[in-house]
């Protein structure tokens, strides 16, 4: 299985001179992780629901101001919370090698670029998990109509 068979290809970005409160709008309402940032269609960094809790967090209250029935984040750029030099893959790699670069970086998605780094989709560990668990499941199920001595269905 490759990556270009479990990516989301319906991606939101955002751009590194985008305010902090699209991020906050995408990650709330769009209900995501992880937001690539690009320019000119090619990734230059990430920004995930937990660098912008990292801003927003019970430390930096400051930062946001509650009104009756929203809330206002204050006037950052994405380019203060995103990371540069993301980690990114192809969507020709196999889905194996894209669930290792992520638990060895202990991160949680990695945008998929084509040859130029124009960004092509997404894989999370949630689109990795959910293969594993069917993957997993099938198997578990085979091994009971084995123990039980029935044939395949």
């Amino acid at each position: 299985m490759r990556v270009e068979d479990l990516m989301t290809t319906k991606v939101f970005t955002v751009e590194q001179h985008d305010l902090i409160d699209r991020v906050f709008f995408l990650i709330h309402y769009e209900k995501i992780r992880h937001l690539p940032v690009v320019e000119k269609g090619k990734v230059i960094g990430i920004v995930s629901d937990r660098d912008l809790y990292k801003v927003l967090g019970p430390k930096n209250n400051s930062n946001v101001i509650e009104g009756e029935s929203e809330m206002h984040v204050v006037h950052k750029k994405v380019q203060t919370i995103m990371h540069r030099g993301v980690i990114t893959i192809h969507a020709d790699v196999y889905a194996s090698e894209a669930a290792t670069v992520m638990a060895n970086n202990r991160i949680g998605a990695l945008p998929v670029v084509d040859k130029d780094n124009h960004l092509l989709g997404i894989i999370s560990a949630t689109d990795i998990l959910r293969v594993f668990s069917k993957i997993e499941k099938a198997s578990e199920e085979r091994a009971k109509r084995i123990a039980a001595g029935i044939s395949h269905k």
